[in-house]
């Protein structure tokens, strides 16, 4: 390791410690007994939210509660958020090194600044430890309104879902967090303190003013002045006590203190600035450029020796400067002050700004940190030294799929700049294509000029690119026309863009049904990843192979290259959505739930940006069967609207399509047929389902209107022409190699053949069916066909005289067991009392219920039932409680099986 790397890494140690080291106490600060009750005491919830403009004393009073907490022996843990922990890697390893100081939760935190190897996997294991946790803390996320990144709000997300009920999330926010708030709130479990809880009270203000040391007189009316003006707002009585502590005449100042809120902080910053000495006022201006004040950054960026002596002082003096850290001192301004100074320098000294900024951006080069060099290359203006490491860092930065932190950079440079250099033009639109979607690239690419330049460098990017995104926009055909010519014109001196386009046309030609071809393409791939490849191009590979193998039917193979694709880029999750929410879809087939939704929390977000076709409509519509199966039937057809809405918006028909194929199956489960048959219709687009028909894309190898028809004839409809149809499905998949579309076909004529009653030949292909599925794991591709299915398994193990013989394989009978288990965790296993016998309630019906259960048979929502019935949504919350207790069911589906099966409902 170098001396600069040590240092560099020993930085990095310093920040992320600073950051989970909650503020400093204010000695002088009022205990906010109410709010502390409300958090603290014996009815708290077990979320919390504080929101409200800066300076209304969030971070404070959020220390008060973490006091309490500590005093009433619960640990605490605290986390100080930043603009930086946008990256959902670096945002994981923070929590694992808060998490880390608590009883029963130490491990080994995270890279802060790369992030582990496998995110989904590590958060996973992360949330698991958590909500496995015996012990109550509270954990406490301040300045949240710093995150904006879907990724980290969805880590937040799951981290919310996997606390245990005796632990409290304290939140602190400018702004309404895009937590989806909404069902915490209804359930009673959030408590939000806002503005005009967080203003003190003229009870308060006084004993504000009379628990701090002034040599200000203040009379009674002074104060109630005050607090008049500032309208209780916390900051601005703060800055009014260091301004009155150096005002000769307290009542004149008050007496003129006035205007908004952003007036007043301004006014008062003034004071408390124009009462330093020189040499102090001077540090203050001048080190606002920084975001993080270090002894030795702040000697190094002024020139002199004394700065720990100064920060010391100005801690001393309160004067707006708060400590971050133990040990070496390390500090941080306020937000509005440091705001405040920043805007004062540019006033005071307008040249003195971009040198700072260049001096800084010096030590942090000296210190082998080149991202914070960039930004504050960039902060003072100096493009040319920014243009410089940018291009110096551009390709590796690249190649590791570090692209949302490029594209921010790129688009921070003037265009003319760009212009004169090919090679940032074209990472500029790589990073665009990969962070904001083909569309947008595309765009990009017209007006960049690039596609008339001859030099080989950017030709090579352009060989890449041109099919690349015709590709991502489902133009699959024109891609690989473009795509075959340019790859005619390989190697060429750019390693990273020659795996891409071979990389690309390997799906381009799974996609077409070439996979001799496709695979050959990946091996040409992969040899020139040997020659210098990136992590980005690693994942490429491997997720495109991923797809050949699972339309193919070998589950357990593509599951390991999705994971070996997603952990490839060691963590950093743009770029990555494509292998993520592959990975998903196995583990959702292997039943493994959890994992599925908190893989797609995090990187369906991300395929949403980038716009990813497949990987959007496999996202929603595994989200909306996982609501489904935890009997949240709303949010299960809320994720099918976004699905639709988002493909009417980016004019992607495929996903509107798809969308209404996976309602038509909701509504079938449901028992609905002629809803079932009505959204069919509705998907009925025949041009993109002929163009469907010629491709494989993944998202509806098994999800396509031929065979979603011949789903409902086989429930619903005329069982011998949907055998026949089946038949010749089955026929078409097997000669083009598709054998996972296949095995869902024989599914569906073994269910087809058991309704007709040809049971012999319904139990030999289900026979041959469970042994295929056995083989790969399959399990959901099975359970997810709800009853019938499970009533054909049912019937299967009752050991029926048709029932093929030679199963003492006891690999085979523990999957029939897990297959067994997934079928009978939500009650669709399709068994049926003794002729004459229906199953008896532990206690009868009321007519309300009867009324409820019907209602919810038929599809409707809660607040849709609270609206029929004209009582609360809270009282058809108790209903259902209810039902399901009756019944000895815990989800609506379950309810709605159940009372068929009494007789209850038809």
């Amino acid at each position: 390791m170098t001396a600069s790397t040590g240092r560099a890494a020993a930085a990095q140690r310093q920040n992320l410690h600073a950051k989970l080291v909650p503020p400093a106490a204010v000695p002088s600060g009022v205990p906010r007994s109410a709010i502390i009750e409300a958090v603290c005491g014996p009815r708290a919830r077990r979320f919390v939210l504080v929101r409200a403009p800066a300076g209304f004393g969030k971070t404070t009073t959020m220390r008060e509660c973490a006091d309490h907490f500590a005093a009433l022996g619960v640990p605490t843990v605290w986390v100080t958020l930043d603009r930086s922990d946008n990256d959902a890697s670096r945002f994981l390893g923070v929590l694992e090194a808060a998490l880390a100081t608590l009883p029963g939760l130490e491990g080994e935190a995270g890279d802060a600044e790369a992030g582990p190897a496998g995110l989904g996997s590590a958060a996973l294991q992360l949330m698991r430890r958590i909500a496995s946790h015996p012990e109550p803390f509270a954990l406490f996320l301040d300045d949240f309104e710093v995150i904006h990144e879907p990724g980290v709000q969805s880590l937040v997300r799951e981290l919310m879902e996997s606390l245990p009920r005796w632990t409290h999330l304290v939140i602190g926010s400018r702004n309404l967090p895009e937590l989806r708030l909404g069902r915490l709130r209804a359930q009673g479990q959030l408590l939000e303190v806002e503005a005009d809880q967080l203003r003190f009270t003229l009870d308060e203000t006084r004993e504000f003013f009379a628990g701090l040391s002034t040599q200000a007189a203040l009379s009674a009316e002074d104060v109630e002045q005050l607090h008049a003006k500032t309208e209780g707002w916390a900051a601005a009585l703060w800055l009014a006590f260091l301004a009155l502590e150096r005002s000769p005449s307290p009542a004149s100042f008050i007496a003129r203190f006035s205007g908004t809120d952003r007036a007043v902080a301004d006014y008062l910053a003034e004071e408390v600035l124009a009462r330093q000495v020189p040499a102090v006022r001077d540090f203050l201006l001048r080190t606002s450029v920084l975001k993080q004040l270090e002894p030795g950054i702040c000697d190094f960026v002024l020139e002199r020796k004394d700065s720990e002596v100064l920060l010391t002082e100005l801690e001393t003096t309160n004067a707006m400067l708060v400590r971050v850290g133990e040990g070496e001192p390390s500090y941080r301004y306020h937000a509005m002050f440091g705001g405040f100074l920043r805007q004062q320098l540019a006033r005071e000294q307008p040249d003195a700004g971009p040198r700072l900024h260049r001096r800084a951006a010096d030590w942090y080069l000296s210190h082998g940190r080149p991202v914070p060099a960039i930004d504050h290359a960039l902060e003072g203006g100096d493009v040319a030294l920014a243009t410089e490491l940018i291009e110096a860092n551009a390709a590796s930065l690249l190649a590791q799929g570090r692209l949302r932190i490029l594209s921010r950079w790129l688009e921070a440079l003037p265009p003319a700049v760009l212009q004169e250099r090919p090679e940032l033009m074209a990472v500029r639109i790589w990073a665009v294509c990969f962070t904001r979607g083909s569309r947008e690239a595309s765009e990009l690419l017209a007006r960049s000029g690039l596609a008339e330049r001859a030099d080989p460098r950017t030709r090579s990017h352009l060989l890449a690119l041109q099919p690349l995104l015709l590709a991502m926009r489902d133009h699959f055909d024109e891609a690989y026309a473009a795509g075959r010519e340019n790859l005619a014109q390989l190697p060429t001196d750019n390693a990273f863009a020659d795996m891409v386009l071979a990389n690309a046309m390997t799906t381009m030609a799974a996609v077409l049904g070439r996979q001799d071809e496709a695979r050959r393409l990946l091996d040409s791939a992969r040899r020139r990843q040997g020659a210098g490849g990136s992590s980005f191009n690693i994942m490429y590979s491997e997720a495109a192979e991923g797809i050949i193998d699972l339309q193919e039917g070998r589950l357990r193979q593509a599951a390991a290259r999705f994971k070996l694709a997603l952990n490839a880029t060691e963590g950093q999750t743009h770029g990555n959505a494509w292998a993520g929410v592959l990975y998903a879809s196995t583990c959702y087939e292997a039943n493994e739930l959890v994992q599925t939704a908190h893989l797609l929390h995090v990187y369906l977000p991300i395929a949403r940006d980038v716009q990813l076709t497949d990987e959007m409509i496999s996202g929603y519509v595994l989200l909306s069967r996982i609501a489904f199966l935890k009997g949240d039937v709303d949010h299960a057809f809320q994720a099918l609207t976004e699905l639709e809405y988002l493909g009417h918006q980016r004019q992607l028909p495929r996903l509107v399509a798809t969308a209404h194929l996976e309602r038509s199956r909701l509504h079938l489960r449901q028992g609905h047929a002629t809803a079932a048959r009505e959204e069919l219709q509705r998907a009925d687009d025949a041009p993109l389902w002929q163009q469907a028909a010629q491709l494989r894309m993944i998202a509806n190898d098994v999800d396509y209107l031929a065979l979603a028809r011949l789903r409902w004839e086989a429930v619903a409809g005329d069982a011998a022409e949907a055998a026949r149809g089946l038949a010749d499905e089955i026929a078409t998949a097997q000669a083009g190699g598709r054998e996972r579309r296949a095995l869902k076909l024989k599914l569906l004529r073994a269910i087809t053949l058991y309704r007709d009653e040809r049971r012999p030949a319904a139990f030999t292909l289900f026979h041959e069916v469970l042994r295929t599925a056995s083989a790969e794991g399959y399990l959901r591709l099975l359970v997810d066909e709800g009853l019938p299915a499970g009533a054909l398994l049912r019937a299967y193990l009752a050991g029926a005289p048709e029932r093929p013989q030679g199963e003492g394989d006891p690999i085979f009978q523990e999957y029939l067991q897990r297959l067994r288990e997934a079928f009978a965790a939500e009650n669709t296993l399709g068994e049926t009392a003794a002729a004459g016998e229906a199953p008896q309630l532990a206690e009868p019906m009321t007519r309300k219920e009867l009324r409820v259960i019907q209602l919810l048979a038929e599809g409707y929502s809660n607040s849709a039932i609270a609206e029929k019935l004209f009582v609360s949504d809270s009282t058809v919350r108790t209903h259902l409680r209810k039902i399901n207790t009756k019944l000895g069911v815990h989800s609506r589906t379950q309810a709605v099986a159940m009372a068929r099966r009494c007789g209850l409902i038809e």
